[in-house]
């Protein structure tokens, strides 16, 4: 059973519109627009959860892989380290600044396509988010959102 949200289609009358629904137009505003290339996935691999990506800058890349449990596929460029992550792993998830998350697994203001530098032992593309998102943190110095305080 899906979560719907009421939505007004004319005078007197309203449209349910599911949850997934609303995501999926949230993230359509913020797919970037212009020069994007898509990240290549190694043949063979699966993709039973969708694709996204999580891009740093190059000077992270090396402190944050030897913290992961389980690499999936990462590329790399002179600017960016990108690693795959499954659809939907920014749902409720403030990435740490400076890190960049890409729908789609694509690749903004990429003058050419970043390179794989490492393609895991399975068929499987993807890099946990949550250890991703904990890496990110400690070595950008973020707290995780969900460890701050509130405030009101």
């Amino acid at each position: 059973m899906g979560v719907r949200a009421a939505r007004t289609t004319g005078p007197g009358s309203t449209r349910a519109v599911a949850l997934d629904s609303l995501v999926r137009l949230g993230r359509a505003r913020r797919t970037p627009a212009g020069d994007c290339r898509r990240l290549p996935l190694p043949s063979g691999m699966t993709l039973p959860l969708g694709c996204d990506a999580v891009s740093v800058p190059a000077r992270y890349g090396p402190l944050v892989l030897p913290r992961l449990p389980r690499v999936g596929c990462v590329y790399a460029d002179r600017a960016d380290w990108w690693w795959i992550v499954p659809s939907d792993s920014d749902v409720a998830l403030e990435w740490p600044a400076p890190a960049r998350y890409a729908p789609g697994a694509l690749a903004p203001d990429a003058p050419d396509t970043p390179g794989l530098i490492h393609r895991p032992d399975d068929d499987v593309p993807y890099t946990p988010p949550i250890p991703l998102y904990l890496a990110l943190c400690r070595v950008t110095g973020t707290t995780p959102s969900w460890s701050r305080p509130l405030t009101a």
